[in-house]
């Protein structure tokens, strides 16, 4: 480095945590509230899709707040942006520890007209190691949410999904993304935090092979009638960012990416029976 100067750092878009959104507007009758459900992640694992699922059930709440698209170019890949309408307010990520906030701050994020259930799904949420005790302060009876796919899947996909935005799969990135994938690892930090009763996961696969069934268990656990339930005509048209990761991730580092992520989704399986691991064949098979 030439004496006298420094180097400038720009953020890296792994670094740039986003602030939180404008709270939704409150109609006329509705009250304001911790929210009954929160969905915690993962990114990447069809949460945009089991969200619009969600809200077609008439027991929670829906209005015309805010709608995330997304980074700047995501637009001509986003099917159906009114799923993204009260998704995901990001409300904890920019904290990067952990800090005293007033509830009332979060809660005004979740209006809904009087027996109707409120909540989000921010897939950032399970990732952040802050969140969990966060997310427990200010709303310690909300049943949590988790949706998983296959760990290398879902990191093809998140890097397919950088990419795709113009931005360089550099080793920040690559970590970011591993990362992201070691499920049992974030599970147990959430789990000191939320009774195993509060936290219903899911997986993305059987989701897929048992649409029905695993949507009838979601509504269970959020304590709503199937039945008043509107099913999609079909549940499995793509919903939210498409992306193509063919070719985005080299072979070699595939191999090593399952390798990596086998010890962690081994604990992942064993504590959690109801995942199906022979679904899992990027990882496991």
């Amino acid at each position: 480095m030439t004496a006298g100067k420094t180097a400038a750092f720009p953020a890296h878009p792994v670094l740039a945590l986003p602030f939180p959104l404008l709270p939704p507007p409150i109609e006329d009758g509705w009250k304001v509230g911790p929210p009954d459900f929160v969905g915690i992640g993962a990114m990447r694992s069809g949460t945009t899709w089991w969200w619009s699922v969600l809200k077609r059930h008439s027991g929670i709440a829906a209005n015309s707040g805010v709608t995330a698209h997304g980074g700047d170019g995501d637009h001509d890949r986003i099917r159906d942006a009114t799923a993204y309408i009260n998704k995901e307010f990001h409300f904890f990520d920019h904290f990067g520890q952990v800090e005293t906030v007033d509830p009332a701050q979060y809660h005004r994020y979740f209006p809904r007209p009087p027996g109707a259930l409120a909540g989000e799904w921010t897939p950032r949420y399970l990732y952040d190691f802050w969140t969990p005790p966060m997310l427990y302060s200010v709303a310690p009876q909300t049943k949590v949410l988790v949706l998983l796919r296959d760990p290398v899947d879902r990191f093809v996909s998140g890097i397919a999904r950088f990419t795709s935005m113009g931005i360089t799969a550099d080793p920040a990135l690559y970590n970011d993304q591993f990362a992201r994938g070691l499920y049992w690892q974030q599970l147990r930090n959430v789990l000191s935090y939320f009774p195993p009763e509060q936290v219903l996961v899911l997986q993305y696969e059987q989701c897929g092979q048992d649409f029905i069934a695993q949507a009838e268990r979601t509504f269970a656990f959020l304590g709503l009638d199937p039945a008043a339930w509107d099913r999609p005509a079909d549940p499995h048209a793509p919903v939210g960012i498409v992306t193509d990761g063919a070719g985005v991730v080299n072979a070699e580092t595939l191999a090593a990416v399952r390798r990596a992520y086998q010890a962690d989704t081994r604990c992942l399986l064993a504590d959690f029976p109801r995942l199906d691991g022979a679904l899992w064949t990027s990882t496991l098979g």
